[in-house]
């Protein structure tokens, strides 16, 4: 039973009473009863509370299933088409991927391949989810083209990786030097002779030098039955301008008093007659 209200009756306000006889257990109890001309203020507000509870509750339920319906789209994996100029680290960082570019890349390694950082362009990434490897059907393409991407990237790298530091060129043989003496016209003809196959050495060259000329390149020899003829014998191995020419090795001089031209057409003479110049111990 509610409790007696106590209100200070308003002077311009006429009150009805009445008694109301309640029996309990055989007492009877009289209560004044407050008639219905009386106002009261406070059940109002109670009221409306009560009428706009529920819609607040309706209200905040109804928010609390949208923020739970947001959550579960924003945590369901998303599909994101790979762009020109992409990458793992810039694709991370659109959709906030916990972990970066190596979490995106974990999910997505069958898709992508074994190089993270090569990504085509049209490739789809899975976000928030590990992704299936792309089947035979759907997108046999996708992996045949990641598949030849990878293994360009390998390739690549290993070009990279063996490709021969370049070697300086080698230097080019400096010409052998010869010194301006008899032995070195000697050695000379010896290395000319030996390009051309023509047999003699050292030895027999230098014997025969020293018999014919003693060593003198401009040597003429005009009393001998040569010169009668008007053809003496000249150089270092005495030899007639017929047999020179007959015999001149080609890349020497012309010029018969030339110590190495005189040397190897001599040389190439006895090679003919004598099988060598080695073979020669007197006039010839």
């Amino acid at each position: 039973m509610p409790a007696q209200g106590k209100h200070r009756r308003p002077k311009s306000t006429s009150l009805s009473r009445g008694i109301a006889a309640v029996t309990t257990g055989g007492a009877v109890l009289a209560l004044p009863v407050i008639g219905a001309t009386t106002a009261f203020a406070a059940p109002a507000p109670a009221a409306q509370q009560q009428a706009v509870a529920p819609v607040s509750v309706a209200a905040q339920a109804n928010s609390a299933a949208k923020a739970a319906s947001g959550a579960t789209v924003k945590a369901a994996p998303a599909k994101h088409s790979v762009a020109a100029g992409e990458s793992l680290s810039k694709i991370a960082r659109e959709y906030s991927v916990s972990g970066g570019w190596k979490k995106l890349y974990e999910g997505n390694r069958k898709v992508i391949g074994g190089n993270p950082d090569l990504i085509h362009p049209g490739l789809t990434l899975t976000i928030g989810a590990k992704a299936a490897a792309p089947s035979e059907n759907k997108s046999g393409k996708a992996s045949a083209s990641a598949a030849r991407g990878e293994s360009a990237d390998r390739a690549d790298r290993s070009e990279r990786a063996a490709a021969p530091v370049a070697k300086a060129a080698p230097a080019a043989e400096k010409p052998t030097a010869y010194t301006n003496d008899l032995d070195g016209w000697i050695k000379e003809s010896l290395a000319i002779m030996a390009e051309r196959g023509i047999p003699g050495s050292y030895e027999g060259i230098h014997r025969n030098i020293m018999r014919e000329s003693s060593g003198n390149p401009n040597a003429i020899n005009n009393w001998d039955s040569n010169a009668a003829k008007g053809t003496p014998s000249k150089g270092l191995l005495q030899v007639i301008d017929p047999t020179f020419q007959a015999y001149h090795v080609p890349g020497t001089s012309t010029d018969s008093y030339d110590p190495v031209a005189n040397i190897t057409a001599a040389c190439n003479y006895a090679a003919d007659r004598y099988g060598s110049i080695d073979n020669v111990f007197g006039a010839y």
